[in-house]
C-alpha cells in the first residue's frame, strides 16, 4: 500500500472509531464499540512504528500529503495536510502507542460503568486531535488539534458529570487553558503580520532574514521575533501546565485514571514541548523568548516537585511530577537543546504512562480508594503491579550509573542536566546555570516523593486492615459514587466481604489491565538505551534531518556529552540522597513522617496546598471579579444609573408633576390668582428694570 495513503488512513481512523461509536455506540453494544474503537487505535499504532521505523533507518524522506482546502481568505490560505518528519514521526509512535494501550487497558478499569460506548468515543476523538496536531503543516491545523484536545479533555475529565467534583475539574481546565490559548492567537497572528504566511515550509526559510525585525511600542523598540515566541509560548504554558497556568493539572485527576494516564503521559500535556522544538527556527532568533522558556521550565520542575512531596492522593503525586518533568523537557528547549527536550518527551511517556494506569491498578485492587494513608503492604497482593511500578519508579528517578547506563529516565534526564550546564559553561547562560542548579535538585525531590508513593503504598503496614478499607455497603456506594454504576459484583473477594461484613481485601488487577502494564515496563526500561543514538546520540544528525533547527552558534547538545564528571555524577548523588530520605522516613523510621505531618507546620502547610495557588486565584480573580461586579452593579448601576434615572430625575418628575396636578383645582378663581399674581410679578419686573 502507498504509505501516504497508509498514513492518511493512520491518522483518521480514530477519528472513524470515535464517529461510529459516538453516534451509533448503544445500538452497536459495548463489546462492539470497544473493538471498534480499540482496534482502530491499534491500526493506527502499528502505521506510527512503520513511518518511525522507515525514518529511523534512513529509508524515509520529510513529505506533506495534501488532504483539503482548510481556510481560504484573501492572502490567508490554509490547507488540511499531513507532515510526516523525525518530529512528526515521534510523536506519532508516542501518541498511538500509549493511546491504544489505554484503551485495552480501559476494557478492564472500565468493565463497570454503564457508558462505555461514550467513554472510548472520546478517548478516540482525543487521540485523532491530537494527531491532527503533531502532522500539522501550518498554523490553523496546528491550533484546530490544539483546540480538539482541550475539548476533549473537557469531556474525559468530566466524564463522570454527575460527580461535581469532576465536573468543576473539567470547567478548570477548560477555562485555563482558554487563557493560553488567547496567548497563542496572538502569537499567530504576529507570525502572520511579520511573514505574511502560516504554513511552515514557507515560514521557516524566512525567519533569518527578519532576525533584529522590531516595533516601536511605548517608545522601545520590541524584538518581534521575541514577541512572537513569547505569545506562542503562553499557549505551551497552559496546555503543558507550565508555572501560573498549571492549576488545572492536579484538578484533572477526577477523570477516570486511564484518562489521566492519556493526557499527562503522550497527548495534551506534551503538545506545548512539542510546538517549542517544532518552532526551533523562531526560537533560535529569539533569545529573550528562549530565557522566558528556561526559566518557566526551572521554575516549573522546582515547584512541582515540592509540592509533590506532600501530596497523599497517588495520582495527584503522579500528576505533579509530570508537571515538573514538563519542566525540564522545557528548559532543555529554552537553553537550545531541542533534541534532548524531545527524548526526555519520548521516555516519559513510557514511564509516566506506565506509573498512572499501575496506579490505577492500585486503586482498582484498592476498590477505589486514592489515599496512600490507607494503603500499605500490597506488594504481596499485588506482585504484578508492585513489579511494573518498581520498574516506572526507577526509569523516573533516573536511577543509573554514568558510563554503565541505565533505564530509560537515566539517558534522557542526564542529557537534559547535562545540556543546561553546557549552555552554562560554553554560552554563558545564565538561565542554564539556574537550570542546572534547579535540575540536580528536582532529581533529588523526584526520587524522594517517587519512592515514598512505592513505600507508603507497598511496603508501610497494611492501613486498610484497620481503617483504609470499605465494608461492602460502603464500597458500593463508592463505586456507583465514581461510576454511576451498579455495585462490583464481579470480584470473588467482594462477595467474600457481603458475607462476612468486612474489610474489603486488595486483589490484583485482570489480565486486560495488566498487559498494557507489562508493554510499557519494556519500554520504561529499554527506550533509553535503543532510542539515545538517534535522539541524542551519534546518529543523531541523520535521525532528525533538519526537523530541528540549531543555529550557527548553537552546540549545545555536542558541548553536553563534554561535561566535567562531576556533572555526569551530580544527579544521581542526589538521587541516592532523595531515595534514601524516603526510605528513612517512611521504612527505617515508619510513622515518622506522618507524626510529623500531623503536628502539621507552615512549610508543610505550604507544599500541602500546592503554594496556596488555589487560594489566591480564588481571592484575586474569583472575588475580584466578584467585587468589581458588585461594584459596577452597586454603585454603578443601583446608585448612580438608577439613582440618576429611575429612582433619580424620573421619580423627581413624577413627584414633581404630582404635585403641580394638584394646581388644576377646576376652580375659577384660583386660577384668577395665579394670573393675578403673574401680571404682578411681571409689573414688579419691569419697575425694577425701568428703575435701573
Amino acid at each position: 500500500m502507498n504509505l501516504e495513503l497508509l498514513v492518511t488512513l493512520g491518522v483518521f481512523a480514530p477519528l472513524l472509531g470515535a464517529a461510529v461509536v459516538g453516534l451509533s455506540g448503544r445500538r452497536l453494544g459495548d463489546l462492539l464499540s470497544k473493538s471498534i474503537t480499540t482496534g482502530l487505535l491499534f491500526f493506527s499504532c502499528a502505521v506510527a512504528w512503520i513511518v518511525f521505523g522507515e525514518w529511523a533507518w534512513g529509508h524515509l524522506e520529510p513529505f506533506t500529503v495534501q488532504i483539503a482546502p482548510f481556510i481560504h481568505v484573501g492572502d490567508f490560505q490554509s490547507n488540511w495536510a499531513i507532515r510526516i518528519d523525525a518530529l512528526s514521526a515521534v510523536m506519532l509512535v508516542v501518541v498511538t502507542t500509549v493511546s491504544s494501550l489505554v484503551h485495552l487497558y480501559s476494557w478492564g478499569y472500565m468493565a463497570e460503568d454503564p457508558d462505555k460506548p461514550r467513554f472510548f468515543a472520546y478517548l478516540s476523538l482525543f487521540t485523532f486531535a491530537m494527531l491532527a496536531l503533531v502532522t500539522a503543516a501550518d498554523f490553523m491545523q496546528l491550533f484546530f488539534g490544539w483546540e480538539g484536545v482541550g475539548l476533549a479533555s473537557y469531556l474525559l475529565i468530566g466524564f463522570w458529570y454527575k460527580k461535581s467534583t469532576a465536573s468543576a475539574a473539567a470547567i478548570k481546565a477548560f477555562v485555563v487553558n482558554r487563557v493560553g490559548d488567547f496567548g497563542f492567537a496572538l502569537g499567530i497572528f504576529t507570525v502572520f503580520w511579520m511573514f505574511g504566511t502560516i504554513e511552515f515550509a514557507e515560514l521557516f526559510p524566512m525567519i533569518a532574514a527578519r532576525e533584529g525585525t522590531g516595533w516601536e511600542f511605548l517608545g522601545h523598540t520590541w524584538s518581534a521575533l521575541d514577541l512572537a515566541g513569547v505569545l506562542l509560548f503562553i499557549g505551551a504554558m497552559g496546555k503543558s501546565a507550565q508555572f501560573f497556568l498549571h492549576t488545572w493539572l492536579p484538578d484533572a485527576m477526577e477523570g477516570p485514571t486511564p484518562v489521566s494516564a492519556l493526557i499527562h503521559a503522550a497527548t495534551m500535556v506534551t503538545a506545548g514541548v512539542y510546538m517549542v522544538c517544532l518552532l526551533s527556527p523562531i526560537y533560535e532568533y529569539a533569545p529573550t523568548a528562549s530565557a522566558f522558556i528556561a526559566l518557566t521550565g526551572a521554575v516549573t520542575a522546582l515547584f512541582a516537585a515540592t509540592v509533590g512531596l506532600a501530596q497523599n492522593d497517588i495520582k495527584r503525586v503522579i500528576a505533579y511530577s509530570t508537571c515538573s518533568q514538563l519542566g525540564y523537557m522545557f528548559f532543555a528547549a529554552g537553553v537550545g537543546a531541542y533534541e534532548a527536550a524531545m527524548f526526555h518527551l519520548f521516555t516519559h511517556a513510557f514511564f509516566k504512562a506506565l506509573l498512572f494506569l499501575g496506579a490505577g491498578s492500585v486503586i482498582h485492587g484498592m476498590h477505589h480508594e486514592q489515599d496512600m494513608r490507607k494503603m500499605g503492604g500490597l506488594w504481596k497482593l499485588l506482585p504484578v503491579t508492585y513489579a511494573v511500578m518498581m520498574i516506572g519508579t526507577i526509569a523516573i528517578t533516573g536511577l543509573g550509573i554514568p558510563g554503565i547506563g541505565g533505564l530509560a529516565g537515566f539517558y534522557s534526564k542526564d542529557i537534559v542536566i547535562e545540556s543546561a550546564f553546557a549552555a552554562a559553561a560554553s554560552n554563558h547562560s545564565p538561565m542554564g546555570l539556574f537550570a542546572f542548579a534547579v535540575g540536580i535538585l528536582a532529581a533529588g525531590l523526584t526520587a524522594y516523593y517517587s519512592w515514598r508513593l512505592i513505600f507508603m503504598t507497598f511496603h508501610n503496614k497494611p492501613v486498610w486492615k484497620e481503617e483504609g478499607a470499605h465494608h461492602a455497603d460502603d464500597h458500593a456506594s463508592d463505586a456507583q459514587l465514581e461510576t454511576h454504576s451498579e455495585p462490583l459484583a464481579d470480584d470473588d473477594h467482594a462477595h467474600d466481604d457481603h458475607a462476612h461484613h468486612g474489610p474489603l481485601k486488595p486483589h490484583e488487577s485482570p489480565w486486560v489491565m495488566l498487559v498494557p502494564l507489562l508493554v510499557l515496563s519494556v519500554g520504561a526500561i529499554a527506550a533509553g538505551f535503543l532510542f539515545e543514538p538517534f535522539f541524542t546520540g551519534h546518529h543523531e544528525n541523520e535521525f532528525w534531518r533538519g526537523a530541528i533547527f540549531n543555529g550557527a552558534d548553537n552546540h549545545v547538545l555536542h558541548d553536553a556529552h563534554e561535561v566535567p564528571t562531576w556533572v555526569k555524577w551530580s544527579p544521581l548523588i542526589l538521587t541516592l540522597i532523595g531515595t534514601f530520605a524516603a526510605f528513612w522516613l517512611y521504612v527505617l523510621k515508619e510513622g515518622m513522617a506522618r507524626r510529623m505531618a500531623d503536628r502539621g507546620g507552615v512549610i508543610h502547610a505550604f507544599l500541602y496546598n500546592k503554594w496556596y495557588f488555589d487560594e489566591i486565584y480564588d481571592f484575586v480573580f474569583v472575588r475580584g471579579a466578584k467585587a468589581v461586579g458588585d461594584l459596577f452593579w452597586k454603585i454603578g448601576d443601583v446608585k448612580i444609573i438608577d439613582g440618576l434615572g429611575p429612582n433619580g430625575a424620573a421619580w423627581a418628575s413624577l413627584k414633581s408633576a404630582a404635585r403641580l396636578g394638584k394646581l388644576q383645582s377646576g376652580y375659577v378663581y384660583h386660577y384668577a390668582f395665579v394670573m393675578l399674581l403673574g401680571v404682578a410679578g411681571f409689573l414688579a419686573f419691569a419697575i425694577y428694570a425701568w428703575g435701573a
